[in-house]
């Protein structure tokens, strides 16, 4: 199915619209004495744990343990990550290690 370019500038729109609302909302709404909700500063501490937690269980869906590698190459990965966090405290130097000791691992180790 091809567009026309009306079409095209009105999905664009849409979605550029959709995208503004979704990130200003939240400021527009809790703007001034509404900042002080503990609902609010709740999430903003359980928050960031359940993202990381369902991004974890999101990355290990496919792994089967069943297969030859027996989930090797995530394990060893997740291992890096976890000895690289505590011992540098950087956040993106563990994922971009853990990635390249991942990708290094299916690529030429666990082939």
């Amino acid at each position: 199915m091809t567009l026309t370019s009306t079409q095209t500038i009105i999905i664009i729109c849409t979605v550029t619209i959709g995208t503004i609302i979704t990130r200003f909302l939240p400021f527009i709404l809790f703007k001034g004495s509404k900042s002080n909700n503990s609902y609010i500063k709740y999430l903003g501490q359980v928050l960031p744990y359940a993202t990381i937690g369902l991004l974890v269980v999101y990355c290990l869906r496919n792994v089967n343990l069943k297969s030859p590698t027996y989930g090797l190459p995530e394990a060893i990965a997740i291992f890096c990550i976890v000895v690289l966090h505590y011992w540098k405290e950087n956040v993106l130097l563990s994922i971009a290690a853990g990635t390249v000791v991942y990708m290094i691992l299916i690529q030429f180790v666990f082939v």
